[in-house]
């Protein structure tokens, strides 16, 4: 597969807590400069990242970031105060304890308020594989699949482990055709970025793949 193929399914992402303005600004130039599909980035720059960026680069960035377990008011207004700010793309977090009790119900109701509140704007529901059983996160597939969200998403990066393969095998298995799939956390070679590719996923959130490209050959080209 060819690595510029790749880096358009990539969201170069920065979510961690002690990252900087200056720390993000490279994020995004690199971003830009390598074509990704958006940088995902913590809410609190957004403002400054729209504004540096403007039209040449989508934004997302999290929501219920990373245990999921504020209400779904808050969600809503963290929502709200992203797109305001000029994010293009919402990754939210669903309440990973009401799918452990079963109340998908519930989910399904949060995931349709914020997608009523994201309009036409990308949200991706990270339903964290890593602490699901096989049956809930194909249960979260048929959940994500009545919310009208746009994809289905592994992991935060933050839990005890990111995307396998095996989670993209399911998710392929059980999501409607209009759902997209994406893998995250984790995803530290080109082969496995590929791997997922292959197996269905439509966007890897990752750091890793760029300075992977970065650090070789293959990046001569930019």
């Amino acid at each position: 597969m060819d690595i510029k193929d790749i880096l358009s399914k990539v969201d170069h992402t920065l979510l961690a807590p002690d990252a900087t303005w200056e720390d993000i600004k490279v994020i995004l130039d690199d971003a830009m400069k390598f074509g990704t599909a958006s940088a995902c980035i913590p809410a609190s720059y957004v403002k400054a990242a729209k504004e540096y960026c403007g039209d040449r680069l989508a934004i997302c960035t999290v929501i219920g970031f990373p245990t999921g377990y504020s209400t779904t008011l808050i969600k809503r207004i963290e929502t709200a105060d992203a797109l305001a700010n000029g994010a293009d793309e919402i990754d939210m977090v669903i309440n990973i304890g009401w799918a452990k009790e079963g109340r998908f119900d519930l989910i399904l109701d949060e995931i349709k308020q914020i997608k009523t509140t994201c309009g036409e704007r990308i949200l991706k529901v990270i339903i964290e594989t890593c602490l699901l059983t096989d049956e809930e996160k194909a249960q979260m597939c048929r959940v994500v699949n009545e919310s009208g969200a746009d994809y289905i998403k592994t992991s935060t990066g933050f839990s005890k482990a990111g995307a396998t393969f095996r989670d993209v095998e399911i998710f392929a298995a059980n999501v409607a055709p209009h759902v997209k799939i994406k893998a995250a956390g984790g995803i530290s070679s080109l082969d496995d970025a590929e791997k997922f590719i292959e197996l269905g996923a439509d966007r890897l959130g990752t750091s890793r793949i760029i300075k992977i490209v970065k650090n070789t050959d293959t990046g001569a080209g930019y």
